[in-house]
């Protein structure tokens, strides 16, 4: 187990980056604590695999260093880090059994056959293959083989880290709740530094003690599930977590008022007039259909089992709300109002901190 620091870390496939559109990724400088899990979480091609690449030495950074506890491990090679890494499509030895397959990485560095045998034992019930353990890899479907390389990650206790590079894209639908349930339960038994790299939300905020949202080559926000839906730092959290995303609407703001398309919203905090581009963000949840509010168009209503999704427009705007279970809409006019409190605002996709009542940031 291991913490991990980016200092000062960025990366460019180019051997003369010129712009800021040249590096994949931008400068970071994060600390990630020893022990905890997290998910790398982003659209694709953000940068995650190889901010993932670079952790584990497959590719060396442009710029900056990579550190283990206090140990700089920038230019070490992969088998140096004492880390384990799964990658999205499987790799197994089809000519080895499965029992062989989750043994290799234990014998390769001389364990006791005792020890080999009850962790192979383990590890095949946590992945649900104690049946094929004595079946050839060849022939086996693609999920099954994946299963093994989560096993083969899986099996070290004395890893710095495990890295998962989006590890259930192959595996059956039903089989992926319960594989994250299982990497959970791995985590809080042996306490690993885990790194998952996802494009999908609810795999990151299912698996992760902390989710670090990546957006054009950035970190732009590291945090627990509920700090990035309750408090996003950057619009694109905002659009990425939730479903539907945060709706984000241009505006001008000022004191506790911002004005939208000359209407007034009350954002229940005092702001100073921000600078650049504008807008306010309010998240499905926390907006109320009534009589009240800025006059909406309701084009659909889309029933998702739990709750139904009203997808209305503003002035030519998306505007969704999440309409409580047994809800009817008013006849006539109909308005959105936003929950006070509820309301974010952000300057050139940047939240803004409110001012606190002593004129302070709050």
């Amino acid at each position: 187990m291991a913490r991990i620091t980016l200092d000062n870390l960025a990366h460019s496939y180019l051997p003369k980056p010129a712009t800021d559109e040249d590096w994949a990724l931008k400068q970071l400088d994060h600390v990630w604590g020893d022990g905890e899990a997290y998910a790398l979480l982003g659209a694709s091609g953000c940068g995650k695999s190889t901010l993932l690449n670079i952790i584990s030495g497959l590719v060396q950074p442009s710029r900056g260093r990579i550190l283990f506890d206090d140990q700089d491990v920038t230019h070490a090679a992969t088998a140096a880090r004492n880390i384990a890494q799964v990658f999205q499509f499987p790799v197994v030895y089809d000519t080895m059994t499965v029992r062989e397959n989750l043994a290799f990485p234990l014998r390769n560095r001389g364990a006791e056959a005792g020890y080999i045998a009850a962790r192979v034992q383990a590890i095949a019930a946590m992945i649900g293959m104690e049946a094929e353990l004595d079946h050839k890899a060849r022939g086996l479907t693609a999920d099954a083989k994946q299963k093994i390389s989560l096993g083969r990650g899986m099996v070290r206790e004395d890893v710095n880290a495990l890295l998962f590079d989006e590890p259930l894209t192959v595996i059956d639908p039903h089989m992926k709740w319960e594989l994250r349930t299982q990497l959970k339960a791995l985590h809080h038994q042996f306490g690993h530094t885990m790194i998952y790299v996802t494009h999908d939300q609810t795999e990151a905020l299912t698996f992760a003690d902390k989710v670090v949202v990546m957006h054009e080559g950035r970190v732009v926000q590291v945090g627990t599930p509920e700090e990035l839906f309750e408090r996003p730092a950057h619009t694109f959290v905002g659009y990425f977590i939730g479903s539907p995303g945060m709706n984000l609407m241009e505006a001008e703001v000022a004191g506790t008022v911002a004005r939208v398309a000359g209407h007034e919203v009350a954002l229940g905090a005092v702001y100073d007039a921000p600078g650049g581009r504008v807008q306010i963000g309010v998240r499905p949840e926390f907006v109320r259909l009534g009589a009240e509010g800025l006059p909406v168009t309701v084009e659909r209503i889309e029933d998702v089992g739990r709750h139904r999704i009203a997808r209305c427009t503003f002035h030519g705007v998306a505007l969704n709300a999440i309409l409580p279970e047994g809800m009817a809409l008013p006849a006539g006019e109909v308005r959105a109002r936003f929950e006070a409190g509820a309301v974010s605002v952000y300057a050139d996709d940047w939240r803004v901190t409110p001012k606190g009542a002593n004129g302070e940031a709050a």
